[in-house]
């Protein structure tokens, strides 16, 4: 795309935004960058701008989360808005996965700290899958979605055959951009590990991503027959079959796109931003009108138009939503990081995209 620099966050829509900011900060070692005030319109304009109902509100909460990430938190009222969290089979369903270097004892600690449960055993790839010997969990979370815990091997099946190595958060885990790390981390947390999103056509998924976005195939992988222990460590129902592609994002992420089929597979139906488990992908760009453009010309829905914030915390924010044909919600946004008016109350900074190019790769650690 046009001028794209990188991911420039996450944005969950939750059904209780204190507790999934508390969660963030206490439990995952997260540091809240800034709170908006509730935003809301006596025009069309939520309709036309965020897709929502006319008389939706919503409040935003932004945290930083690691070395790389901004997790963007949204709690919609809203008259048509559905409060029941999306299932992980369900289409749009999305989940946050943290990189960590001893999958049990970190959820042996976020158990410790946040009650949360595991939905099941530490678990390991098989061998013979391109990410063989990685190590993963679910726990439930104030997300309204799992959290996942994930170790990977340095080297992994499909890198040693030539691919392009998968993204390793390059730790230690900190939420400034001096290198400060965090105390309050789990322990052998090093970054996010990737974000995933369930998606009902797996080939259109990964097109749109690849062919639009400028993300890279990394490696794809299947289970044809979901048996039920890993089924219920996954949180869906049994017997069905599972694809999955993962893919580069840019310089420092990677994303998961998983499609669930038969008995396994779940509502097709993506959810709407106002909605619970509804979510959407911001993509930093040097130029918000260019890459909308190019987004329309790829099949994109633009929502209204570029607009530039002009109160306020975000005062200078370039943004505008689109809307992709399966139901994904992109925002390209250009952020002046460094004079945005919230720098001036708080030590707290956004994960910016500084000189990041979306052709050269975050260093490995």
């Amino acid at each position: 795309m046009p001028g794209a620099q990188r991911v420039d966050h996450l944005a969950f829509t939750v059904s209780d935004l204190d507790a999934a900011i508390d969660f963030a900060e206490t439990a995952l070692g997260g540091e809240l960058v800034y709170r908006l005030p509730p935003l809301a319109h006596a025009d069309d304009w939520m309709r036309v701008h965020l897709d929502v109902h006319p008389r939706a509100s919503a409040e935003i909460a932004l945290v930083r989360l690691g070395p790389d990430t901004n997790l963007e938190l949204f709690a919609y009222q809203s008259p048509d808005r559905t409060a029941t969290p999306r299932a992980p089979h369900d289409a749009g369903h999305v989940h946050l996965a943290l990189h960590v270097t001893d999958v049990a004892r970190a959820a042996a600690e976020l158990t410790r700290r946040a009650g949360m449960s595991p939905l099941g055993p530490v678990r390991r790839v098989p061998d013979g899958q391109p990410d063989a010997g990685t190590r993963w969990v679910r726990l439930s979370s104030p997300f309204d979605a799992p959290l996942e815990l994930r170790s990977v091997p340095e080297v992994l099946p499909y890198e040693v055959e030539g691919g392009t190595p998968r993204r390793r958060p390059p730790g230690p885990w900190r939420n400034r951009d001096d290198g400060t790390a965090s105390r309050r981390g789990l322990p052998g947390a090093l970054g996010v590990d990737h974000f995933a999103r369930t998606v009902t056509d797996l080939d259109a998924a990964e097109r749109f991503f690849v062919d639009v976005l400028g993300a890279e195939l990394l490696y794809r992988n299947e289970q044809s027959v979901l048996p039920a222990d890993v089924a219920a460590a996954l949180g869906v129902p049994p017997g069905g079959a599972l694809r999955r592609a993962v893919l580069g994002m840019g310089p420092t992420d990677t994303i998961e796109l998983a499609c669930y089929e038969g008995t396994s597979a779940g509502d097709p139906r993506p959810p709407r931003n106002s909605d619970v488990g509804g979510s959407h992908l911001a993509l930093h760009v040097r130029d918000v009108d260019v890459a909308a453009a190019y987004l329309a010309e790829h099949g994109c829905t633009v929502l209204g138009g570029p607009e530039t914030i002009d109160q306020g915390p975000l005062t200078g924010d370039r943004w505008v939503y689109t809307r992709a044909p399966f139901g994904l919600y992109v925002e390209v946004v250009r952020m002046p990081d460094g004079a945005l008016p919230y720098e001036r109350t708080t030590a707290a900074r956004r994960r910016a995209a500084h000189e990041l190019s979306w052709t050269v790769r975050h260093p490995r650690r």
